[in-house]
């Protein structure tokens, strides 16, 4: 697993490197100043085309509103809810503020990317059309060149190879295995159980294609996002006074260095950045080239309209609801919250030459609040270039409920310092969030986080479903979809037998699936922007 670990790490500082992060930044600002701002022709035009009707006489299957909530089912998932903890609890609360930066300017990237989506979908069967990027270079090269047709299908091929990977892994694995985390760390069930159920529920909505998806969507996105954003108004109203403080954290912390405290470990500017970005672009997957799938099966013949409607998805996504999950998580203090087990005199021993770890330690089972069994203290330690340098040590409470095994070691000339003051339960992704909730209402978020995770992913897995059904459709044709729906959900179930096993694990996995998108789809948007500006422009002078 160690090696897997590795592989992931490789793969992530390739795709997320700064010049990836500023092309996407730089792709967003570009096409708001090109469509003279088209955001606010979302924020203005969006929510009336959404009570629009279909237009039975084009090309489609689903109306506005169900192609806005599919896609929403998608982006407004855990990573809304564990996505935001996740960003917080690594990059700091600076992070919040660059996934804002990333709503904002991924509203423009959303337009362009659907824009495109619409302009070149496939209607061969007029009933259920196909869209997305892979056929956006597909039939849009050879219309540069006639040459470029075979290269055109080929890339069309690559990108659905990313989709696919990222279908696996952030639009399934991950949804399952925060469900699993969160059922276990409240109710006790085994992790394993709530993703058998969870993938056979998912299997009884895909079985019935895009049209029950549409209508599952359109039902269950509005409940759940109204479900959880009460109990979150309950959290802030509560919380009121420190809202103006929380607000200015988020702004000084995303260009300035923040100090290790409690269970957060400090960050730097640029992990604010980084982290934030990288969860904003996950949750509302603006310029990933997932969302056009939906879209493009919009009954209607008005490309700029449908992406209108989808600019507000990152809108919705990232400056609402993520919004108020960093809100409830920084204002209850759980993300730098002092050990939840009284310190047992930890140190560290040198087992090796300069391998430093922690014996196995015995703890009062009376004290353990909570079913998570992963643990860690933070520590510091000087690196071979003389700097001090804050981590994380993890270990696993056993069974009995008695020891603590700590895992690994760490390579150190000198003597790790212990810096907290206990031992800190290992809270990841949503079950942080859920920790939020109950710091301020005992059992608040034991029922409205977990209710909600359950729905969220459920409505995210299966829409991310169709997306990658649409990439094996393109890949190789209809007779592998039933294979490819058993093999979903069966991957669906086994990213909860405990092979992931921290925020770490949980970052690498989702972070190639969106980061491998984005590196195919960029491209594909700047090749074709010419497209998108005219098609907006003429849309804009007919007023």
């Amino acid at each position: 697993m160690d090696q897997v670990r590795e592989l992931l790490n490789l793969l992530n500082a390739i795709l997320w490197h700064d010049w990836v992060l500023f092309a996407v930044l730089i792709t967003g600002i570009f096409f708001t100043i090109a469509t003279r701002f088209c955001q606010y022709a979302s924020l203005t035009e969006g929510f009336a085309l959404l009570k629009s009707p279909k237009q039975h006489d084009a090309p489609g299957a689903i109306s506005h509103f169900q192609a806005l909530t599919a896609a929403l089912s998608a982006t407004v998932g855990l990573g809304n809810i564990g996505g935001v903890a996740l960003a917080i609890a690594l990059g700091g609360p600076g992070a919040v503020f660059w996934m804002w930066v990333v709503g904002v300017f991924g509203m423009a990237l959303k337009f362009s990317e659907v824009t495109l989506s619409m302009l070149y979908r496939n209607i061969e069967n007029p009933k259920e059309p196909s869209g997305g990027p892979m056929w956006v270079i597909k039939k849009g090269l050879p219309e540069i060149n006639p040459r470029f047709k075979t290269l055109g299908k080929f890339l069309g091929g690559v990108f659905c190879v990313t989709l696919l990977v990222s279908t696996v892994t952030g639009g399934n694995m991950f949804q399952a295995w925060n469900v699993g985390e969160i059922t276990q760390s409240y109710f006790g069930i085994p992790s394993y159980l709530s993703g058998i159920v969870l993938a056979v529920l998912v299997g009884l909505v895909i079985i019935g294609g895009i049209k029950r998806i549409g209508q599952v969507a359109s039902r269950l996105v509005p409940i759940m996002v109204f479900i959880y954003l009460l109990g979150s108004i309950v959290v802030l109203a509560i919380n009121l006074e420190l809202l103006p403080e929380m607000f200015g954290l988020i702004i000084n912390s995303a260009f300035s260095p923040i100090e290790a405290q409690g269970a957060f470990i400090g960050g730097t500017a640029g992990a604010a950045f980084l982290f934030g970005m990288k969860r904003a672009l996950f949750s509302n997957e603006a310029g990933q080239g997932s969302s056009p799938i939906a879209h493009s099966a919009v009954q209607t013949d008005q490309p700029v309209k449908e992406a209108i409607v989808a600019g507000l998805e990152p809108f919705i996504d990232t400056i609402v609801v993520c919004t108020f999950t960093a809100l409830v998580v920084l204002s209850t203090g759980i993300w730098n919250r002092p050990a939840d087990i009284d310190n047992l005199n930890l140190i560290f021993i040198e087992e090796n030459n300069s391998e430093w770890v922690i014996e196995t330690t015995s703890i009062d089972p009376s004290s353990l609040t909570t079913q998570e069994n992963s643990v860690f203290v933070t520590y510091q330690y000087i690196d071979d270039s003389g700097e001090p340098i804050i981590n994380r040590y993890y270990g696993q409470i056993e069974n009995n409920q008695t020891n603590i095994s700590w895992d690994g070691h760490v390579e150190s000339q000198n003597q790790p310092t212990i810096l907290s003051e206990g031992i800190f339960v290992d809270f990841v992704g949503a079950t942080l969030t859920a920790q939020a909730f109950d710091s301020v209402i005992p059992g608040l978020g034991k029922w409205i986080v977990s209710l909600a995770a359950w729905l969220f992913a459920l409505s995210t897995m299966i829409s991310w479903s169709y997306y990658g059904e649409q990439g094996v459709l393109y890949l190789f044709g209809e007779k592998y979809i039933v294979s490819y729906k058993l093999i979903f959900c069966f991957l669906g179930a086994l990213a909860t037998f405990g092979w992931m096993e921290s925020a770490a694990d949980l970052d690498a996995i989702t972070g190639l699936g969106t980061g491998l998108m984005l590196c195919a789809n960029l491209p594909i948007i700047w090749l074709f922007s010419g497209k998108v500006i005219k098609s907006f422009n003429q849309y804009k002078d007919k007023g």
